[in-house]
């Protein structure tokens, strides 16, 4: 068993550190606001730090599910980060969302101080993280890979290597470019199937045992249907992760024509309110049936 800490207790990162803790891992954590690291506490038991160099402190690997690049670079190298307090040989796995010349960066820094760092992005939302059945995409050293996946198999269904420093958020790109586009497809299906009249739930569960079927078709085309949007991955926050595949695509020169229409979408749901909804809100933005 490892001593692992995790950096970072929202909606993906609390219950993957109690994945951890559950399989058997010793655990501290750190969230910057205090009151969700006491909470976890009291459910799992595990230590409270007071900062990531702290937590970091003697550990074999240190976790992280934060907000953004800048977050990360705190919580690794700023002044209370924590590659100040990691060991030699401390192998640093961050499962944020970010940008892959942060991963690049932060990699380069980590092995300049004798560390380890993997960019370990994760899909599954936070029903896999909960269920402990995450999707991780990874990039780094394959020996520092090897020693992590055991680790990580704790909150992963699915782990593996695609390539050095940064392929794991590239990785998450291919992911979210995806998604953006099938989650507009089910919004545009579902509205189509309410404006002729058809029964929706009857049509998705024909036309989901066919080629059209999707995660997001068996998960989300009832919350659709019901225009409920209060739960699951926030319409900000897939703003934000597809902001970093167009600056890539700017970078290499991928065309990303659905993405970056699928992104000026989701800038109208937010202007209706929805910048918290989940993504499946897409179907806000069309005309209900039976309105003009």
């Amino acid at each position: 068993m490892a001593k692992t800490a995790f950096l970072g207790l929202g909606v993906m990162g609390f219950p993957m550190a109690g994945h951890l803790r559950a399989n058997g891992h010793e655990v501290t954590v750190y969230n910057r606001t205090a009151s969700k690291a006491e909470a976890w506490a009291a459910r799992h038991g595990g230590r409270i730090a007071a900062t990531p160099r702290e937590a970091a402190a003697g550990c074999d690997f240190v976790f992280a599910c934060v907000g953004n690049d800048d977050d990360l670079r705190q919580v690794c190298s700023g002044p209370d980060g924590a590659f100040h307090g990691m060991k030699p040989g401390a192998i640093f796995v961050d499962h944020t969302t970010a940008s892959a010349d942060v991963a690049r960066e932060l990699a380069a820094d980590a092995a300049a101080r004798g560390l380890g760092f993997i960019d370990a992005p994760v899909s599954g939302g936070q029903a896999g993280a909960e269920n402990g059945a995450l999707t991780v995409m990874c990039g780094g050293d394959a020996g520092q890979y090897a020693r992590a996946e055991p680790v990580i198999a704790s909150f992963a269904r699915a782990c593996r290597l695609m390539g050095p420093a940064g392929a794991g958020q590239l990785t998450k790109m291919v992911n979210q470019i995806c998604i953006a586009g099938l989650v507009q497809a089910l919004a545009e299906g579902v509205s189509f199937a309410q404006h002729a009249g058809l029964d929706v739930e009857a049509v998705v569960d024909v036309i989901s045992k066919g080629a059209a079927q999707s995660w997001q078709m068996e998960n989300r085309h009832k919350t659709m249907n019901d225009g409920q949007f209060a739960f699951g991955f926030a319409v900000d926050w897939m703003r934000k992760d597809l902001s970093i595949c167009l600056a890539e695509a700017g970078r290499n020169g991928a065309s990303l024509p659905v993405t970056a229409l699928v992104d000026q979408f989701y800038g109208e749901v937010q202007a209706l309110g929805g910048a918290r909804w989940d993504t499946s809100s897409l179907i806000a933005r069309l005309p209900k049936a039976g309105k003009a």
